[in-house]
């Protein structure tokens, strides 16, 4: 694709039954399997990502799954972002600034203060990093269950003020 009208996106809570999300999440996993080491892959499968402390959203353009993006609560006040992805046939056309403000915008509706994010240190990552840190994400160390990881990238924004 060379262009998508971002205003047709519909991004919804996807209860991941389809065999659509469950193949696109598949193109998730095989992309991490791809650029990161078995130890350092923290992208969630289908079982992960239906732990109820996650809310999964599916992005949706023309009938076609074109992205998505969970969040998991960590506590009452923080919250971390998950499994965002846009296909590889919108990537750089917009999608993921869709997605980021949407899953923002939600967690401040769920009273989150915080939401933090690992993403990998490889090449591969480099346009996902630079749409965090153009949203304000800023650097900082593992949170949650993460332990230090050169593959790794952590970061976090505050959402008071």
């Amino acid at each position: 694709m060379t262009h998508v009208d971002l205003n047709s996106i519909v991004v919804s809570r996807d209860d991941l039954s389809s065999s659509a999300i469950a193949e696109f999440l598949q193109q998730h996993i095989d992309d991490m399997r791809a650029t990161s080491p078995p130890e350092s892959k923290h992208a969630l499968d289908l079982d992960g990502l239906r732990d109820p402390s996650i809310d999964f959203f599916s992005a949706v353009y023309l009938g076609q799954v074109v992205g998505c993006v969970a969040l998991k609560r960590l506590s009452a006040q923080e919250a971390e972002l998950k499994s965002m992805r846009t296909g590889s046939a919108v990537r750089g056309l917009g999608v993921g600034k869709l997605l980021l403000d949407f899953i923002l915008t939600y967690a401040k509706s769920k009273g989150f203060l915080r939401v933090s994010l690992e993403t990998g240190a490889m090449e591969f990552f480099a346009p996902a990093r630079q749409l965090y840190q153009s949203r304000g994400f800023s650097l900082c160390g593992p949170f949650a269950d993460y332990v230090d990881d050169p593959n790794s990238v952590f970061m976090t924004l505050s959402l008071e003020a």
